[in-house]
This record gives structure tokens, C-alpha cells and sequence, in this order.
């Protein structure tokens, strides 16, 4: 097949108008998620278990900078057979049914409304006004298995792979705006579709309520091993070895 200049009418009506379009919604979608965003309950018990699992890790972790003593008088306040914190305390674990919260529904209807809503609207939208229209082209090969992804609206056995239509053009912006969106609304914005798909396929997980003292047993048998070795004990020595010039 002959080679294929587009004309440059449409980059100026059909790509940079896609791209613009993409990531308005992405920042309106941003901006309404946090008008309807509801305030999340804190639950004090698991912050207080969560530090408490922290201090323990750096504890492992950092332990070689303490003295002996030190490390032990911490050990023993989280591991002692009778008096330690993971010894002695039990939670008790009441698990929840997601399907009888209704704050987790709600947070579900109100994801839905948007981020699967507006992309299904302004998708089909796209499809219908710039319908038929080649975008742009990847700059590498590519095989025939990607001409369904690519060329979306396209039915022509003939054109080469690397083109792209302009329904996957649309698709395309919105999960690659990612940069974007974090350099004028931040790290941590609604906008990331991406983000937004991989909280609701593990948001399942993260609905049920951890189980403090498994963690707490794990975390018990972890420092149970660990063998103290002080890392400074001859750092005076070392200290004076070497040649300091302060000029």
C-alpha cells in the first residue's frame, strides 16, 4: 500500500480538539470528585496499630545504631512472653459486609457517576462527530494484532498497523495524560483514570478490615530473630584514623 500523508486540517480539528476535550473532562472530573467526595471515618485503633507496627519495623531495621541496652529495653517492650505489646494485646476483629454499608455504596454510585459516566458519554460523543478520521501513526512497526485496539472505527484490511483512528486516539489521551494531570492538579488527583480503575479492583481488598493480631504475630516472630550488632562500636577508632582537614 502506498504511503499515506495526512492532511494538516486534521491536526488542527480532530487531534489537538481530542486531546483538549480529554483533559478537560479528566480536570473536571478532578474538581467535581472532590466537591462529592465524603469525609472517610478514621478509625484510631488501626492508626495506633499501624505506628505501632511501624516503630517495630525500624526497630529491625535501624536497631544496629543503638546501643545494647537500648535495643533490648525495646525489644523487650514488644516481644516479653507475658508483658509485650504483641503478647499482650488482642483485637478483636469484626468483619464487615460491604454490601450493608451504605457509605461504601454511595462511594461506589458516586465513582460511577465520575469516572465510568463521563467516559462513556464523551467517548461515544468522539466516535460520532470525528468518526472515520486517521489521527496519527506510532513511530515503530506494529503487528495485525493491534490493528483492533488502533485503528477502533476503521474497517480497512489494507491499512498498516501503526495508523490510529481517532476513537483510540481518545482512549489513548485518557490514560496518558497521567504526566499532565499530576503537573497542574498534583500526585495525588482524581483525574488518573489509570489510578482510578486500579483503586476500584482492589478496593474489594481494602474494604475489609485488616486483622491486627496477625500482624501483630508476624510482626512478633520477625523480631524475634533479629540479633543485635551495633554498628558504631568501634567508630570512635575509625574517626581518628582518618585525615580530616578542616581548610
Amino acid at each position: 500500500m502506498a504511503a499515506l500523508l495526512l492532511d494538516s486540517s486534521i491536526r488542527l480539528w480532530v487531534v489537538l480538539p481530542i486531546v483538549f476535550i480529554t483533559f478537560i473532562v479528566g480536570v473536571l472530573r478532578h474538581y467535581v470528585t472532590q466537591l462529592l467526595q465524603s469525609d472517610k471515618k478514621v478509625d484510631l485503633e488501626q492508626v495506633s496499630d499501624s505506628q505501632v507496627l511501624m516503630r517495630s519495623r525500624i526497630l529491625r531495621e535501624n536497631g544496629k545504631y543503638l546501643p545494647k541496652q537500648s535495643f533490648a529495653m525495646r525489644k523487650h517492650y514488644f516481644n516479653n512472653a507475658e508483658t509485650g505489646f504483641f503478647k499482650k494485646v488482642k483485637r478483636k476483629v469484626v468483619p464487615k459486609n460491604p454490601m450493608t454499608d451504605t457509605s461504601m455504596l454511595t462511594d461506589m454510585m458516586k465513582g460511577n457517576l465520575t469516572n465510568v459516566l463521563p467516559m462513556i458519554l464523551i467517548g461515544g460523543w468522539i466516535n460520532w462527530a470525528f468518526s472515520g478520521f486517521v489521527t496519527t501513526k506510532v513511530p515503530f512497526p506494529l503487528t495485525l494484532r493491534f490493528k483492533p485496539m488502533l485503528q477502533r472505527g476503521i474497517e480497512l484490511l489494507s491499512l498498516d498497523a501503526s495508523w490510529v483512528s481517532s476513537a483510540s486516539w481518545y482512549f489513548l489521551n485518557v490514560f496518558g495524560l497521567r504526566s499532565m494531570y499530576s503537573l497542574i492538579l498534583g500526585q495525588d488527583n482524581a483525574a488518573d483514570q489509570s489510578r482510578i480503575m486500579q483503586e476500584q479492583m482492589t478496593g474489594a481488598a481494602m474494604a475489609m478490615p485488616p486483622d491486627s493480631n496477625k500482624a501483630f504475630k508476624s510482626e512478633w516472630e520477625a523480631l524475634e530473630i533479629v540479633e543485635h550488632k551495633w554498628a558504631l562500636e568501634k567508630v570512635e577508632e575509625e574517626l581518628l584514623s582518618k585525615d580530616l582537614n578542616f581548610r
